[in-house]
């Protein structure tokens, strides 16, 4: 069996920033109620001209220079989104058009904050069926568009980026477990909801200006995203054959300090091992494992030799968790 990867990774951030000082004059809420609560100091959000395919571009073509590999070689696109600039063309076309990566096959995968790992792990089985050589991963959130600003329990937890991976045929290590779940039947706990029915047919059709944005079942979320990462955690570790004391570095989706410090209370597995940046940006969907595994390498949380867990949860609802020896 080919053994796949990382090859290189790269991440994009907005320059602009949203504090919480500044959600203070835009809803009812403070710093320090958002700092209690979420661990969130400031989040990232595009600029007008920049769109999800962008964020995904310049993220894609980062982790192409770190693994020193042209766009011409890549032969797979993956990006995982949920604020896609339009249904179609797909962001991973669009991507391979601004990177000129005329030779890759090209799509999307939607799997809310898991996408990440939903791809890195399907492009795996395309590597080691032979169908691929090297894959270009990328998880890009456009998602304060999808966002209500007038509610105070969302807006402040989400922001914009992008991360992104190149997976190709390594002698060692690697990828060695992966695990994905779904929760179909909770599905409405966190969903993009519309106002309105968009028909020919309708009899209003000035609501067509209404915006699609996120709603969400925060107390029972919380619940099951401690208890599914938990279990997702436990299941590739049982997979990888590995036990919790051998894990280096655990890089968790970043949707909530109090999650993640709950997940490390359940698993027993010091904090300290645990890569958290969601103080910079909040919660970015798809993109947030896909950037804190960037910065988690940039920083040296992670060398070689170690143990490295991802784990993710979100809407769907879904769970996903990978072992890497790096």
């Amino acid at each position: 069996m080919i053994k796949v990867g990382i090859l290189g990774l790269g991440a994009y951030l907005p320059s602009k920033k949203l504090t919480n000082f500044d959600l203070e004059k835009i809803v009812e809420t403070s710093d320090e109620w958002i700092r209690t609560r979420t661990g969130i100091q400031e989040r990232r959000i595009a600029a007008v001209h920049e769109k999800t395919s962008d964020l995904a571009a310049k993220a894609g073509s980062q982790a192409l220079r770190d693994a020193k590999i042209s766009a011409e070689k890549i032969d797979l696109i993956i990006v995982a989104t949920i604020s896609p600039d339009s249904n179609f063309p797909s962001m991973a076309c669009k991507v391979q058009k601004a990177i000129g990566a005329k030779k890759a096959a090209a799509f999307d995968v939607s799997a809310a904050c898991s996408g990440y790992l939903f791809a890195m792990t399907t492009a795996k089985q395309y590597i080691q069926t032979g169908m691929a050589k090297r894959a270009l991963v990328i998880a890009a959130e456009r998602i304060t568009g999808l966002i209500d600003w007038r509610n105070r329990d969302t807006c402040v937890l989400f922001g914009d980026g992008a991360g992104a991976c190149v997976l190709g045929p390594v002698k060692s290590g690697g990828i060695t477990a992966d695990f994905l779940q779904a929760f179909g039947q909770q599905g409405d706990l966190m969903q993009v909801v519309a106002e309105e029915t968009r028909s020919p047919f309708a009899p209003d059709k000035t609501t067509y200006t209404k915006l699609p944005y996120v709603v969400m079942q925060g107390q029972e979320l919380f619940k099951i995203a401690v208890n599914s990462m938990a279990d997702a955690t436990e299941k590739v570790l049982k997979k990888a054959k590995i036990k919790k004391e051998d894990i280096d570095c655990i890089v968790p989706h970043q949707a909530n300090d109090r999650i993640i410090s709950a997940v490390a209370k359940k698993l027993n597995i010091p904090k300290e091992k645990i890569f958290i940046n969601i103080d910079k940006y909040g919660n970015m969907s798809a993109a947030s494992i896909a950037v804190a595994l960037y910065e988690a390498k940039k920083f040296k949380k992670i060398k070689k030799g170690d143990n490295v867990v991802l784990v993710a949860f979100g809407a769907g609802l879904v769970s996903a968790a990978n072992v890497i020896k790096w």
